[in-house]
């Protein structure tokens, strides 16, 4: 009977060792939902590639939303613990009502990273050229679709007068779509702007980012519930952040791109050092995860002019920039 009890006290002893482990791995697993693919985010790449996150015990499981919309759900839903994402996803749900609504801990990037493609080339293009034309913009109300417009006016033309934008398409079929024979101009992220070029079916023409104002296009973002849950996690999330802003500020486009390989395993890297270098050339980039209260106002007005919203959000409901200036100071 001893012999019993005390093989028992073994079962139970290992189980609950195993129920620690396990928990323990579960803790260190980070689930981030990003809202496309693109080369327009290479400081994550880059800090998962070169082990900085494993560096803070911190393993990262990436799902692609494919698009702002999806990648919200997945925040709020719980099936993704950080959202990288457009900050006004977080308005939304903000003004929406929700109590457990996203806080913004981190800014990724400060421009547009959509270029305009056309179906021929066209060196020395006007935005004058679109009048008359339609343009795959994305789904209304996304941030793509909203710069867009947001750049058209900025360059004298008003959507739904002088030109047209889709916002029939889904933004992860727009691509799909132009090619299939919808619109005039369509807009990309990279690598799919060169790779699309280089396979001879459109071209690129400019980017819609440095047509507008520095804006906080794409954060990091997490409930407010998991914010509290997790301090420790979001600051070792941010810290590898952090040196993957470094590594793209300071590193050459070949170096870079040679990081981003793999997680761009069907891209060369040629494309990838190119696409880099489009990005770098319109300072898309941020140095510094903190977000600044101007670019946030800048958002609002592009937000409002979109129609999207009817009144406008304090900086400091949604934008919590604690972590991010605790880290960018130590840096």
């Amino acid at each position: 009977m001893k012999k019993y009890l005390i093989l028992l006290l073994i079962v139970v002893l290992t189980f609950g060792i195993c129920l620690v482990g396990c928990k323990n791995e579960k803790d260190n697993v980070v689930r981030v939902n990003e809202v496309t693919h693109s080369v327009f985010y290479a400081p994550l790449y880059v800090a998962i590639n070169q082990g900085f996150f494993e560096d803070e015990g911190i393993t990262i499981e990436m799902t692609n939303g494919g698009g702002s919309d999806k990648s919200m759900t997945a925040v709020m839903s719980g099936q993704a613990d950080i959202g990288l994402m457009g900050p006004e996803t977080a308005v939304y749900v903000r003004l929406g009502g929700s109590k457990n609504y996203p806080v913004v801990f981190g800014q990724l990037t400060r421009k547009d990273g959509s270029f305009l493609i056309g179906r021929s080339a066209d060196p020395d293009f006007s935005w004058q050229d679109l009048r008359g034309k339609e343009i795959i913009g994305g789904r209304q109300g996304g941030m793509p679709a909203m710069m867009l417009e947001y750049a058209l006016y900025a360059n004298g033309l008003t959507e739904g007068q002088d030109v047209t934008i889709n916002y029939d398409v889904q933004f992860d079929l727009i691509t799909a779509a132009f090619e299939g024979g919808t619109g005039d101009y369509c807009t990309m992220f990279e690598p799919n702007a060169t790779e699309y070029q280089a396979a001879g079916k459109g071209h690129v023409i400019t980017s819609v980012g440095a047509a507008v104002s520095d804006v906080p296009y794409t954060c990091f973002m997490a409930t407010q519930s998991y914010l509290r849950e997790k301090p420790d996690t979001v600051k070792a999330f941010m810290r590898a952040v952090m040196r993957g802003i470094d590594y793209v500020t300071e590193q050459d486009d070949a170096t870079i791109a040679a990081a981003l390989q793999p997680s761009f395993p069907s891209t060369s890297v040629e494309t990838l050092k190119n696409a880099v270098r489009a990005y770098k050339a319109i300072d898309a980039y941020k140095t510094s995860p903190v977000m600044s209260e101007a670019e946030f106002n800048t958002l609002l007005d592009v937000l409002m002019f979109a129609g999207s919203i009817d009144r406008r959000v304090a900086f400091t409901d949604i934008i919590d920039n604690t972590i991010a200036q605790s880290i960018a100071d130590a840096a």
